[in-house]
């Protein structure tokens, strides 16, 4: 009985921190400023290492925090500051075509899991326990290098280029510099005038 009242609240931990994850991260897609999309985000990906945690799988739940909902969301935070997107720039894009590429793409993606979720073992019948620290070794360094290595270079490439963005400057605020400098060099020449008369 104690065990039935046991596996109830995991079930109803599960669910709960399942529809926190769930509700925050329509609220990463749907928020039009970004740092409150980066906030959802933040939620998400807490709520998932709560769901790590129900699942017995502590490590993987402390590397969520300390990796994604740490290290990588302050390089977010970091990279939409230093873009510093403006209001007229965070409006949608008026490329109609790609509401129509959605909803093929969210079956392409619902097929996908569904792929996943019928080809994957059963983790209780693996020599190593699942969660721990040399299962989890196991598999990012022998079996999934390849994807684990390409990642990396690929957050790399990102950030480079996020780098590029935020340093190209647009005509107007080059204008509105030049205008600036023209506008501050005429006081000077007109007291200048003066002083020679």
């Amino acid at each position: 009985m104690e065990q039935l009242a046991q596996i109830q609240i995991s079930h109803i931990l599960f669910l709960g921190f399942a529809a926190l994850a769930v509700v925050a991260a329509f609220n990463v897609i749907l928020q039009r400023n970004p740092i409150y999309s980066a906030i959802g985000l933040i939620v998400v990906l807490c709520a998932l290492a709560a769901i790590f945690l129900t699942l017995s799988a502590q490590f993987i739940a402390a590397i969520q925090i300390i990796v994604y909902a740490g290290a990588i969301m302050v390089l977010f935070v970091f990279v939409i500051m230093l873009l510093n997107i403006r209001e007229e720039e965070s409006r949608a894009d008026n490329q109609k075509y790609l509401k129509y590429l959605a909803v093929p793409l969210f079956l392409a993606l619902i097929g996908e899991v569904m792929a996943v979720i019928r080809t994957v073992g059963n983790p209780a019948a693996s020599d190593k326990p699942t969660g721990t620290v040399e299962w989890l070794a196991d598999g990012m360094f022998k079996q999934y290098v390849l994807p684990f290595e390409a990642t990396s270079v690929l957050i790399l490439m990102a950030i480079v280029g996020s780098m590029l963005l935020a340093r190209r400057e647009s005509k107007a605020d080059t204008n509105k510099i030049e205008e600036a400098l023209i506008a501050a060099q005429q006081p000077t020449e007109k007291a200048e005038e003066e002083v020679a008369a």
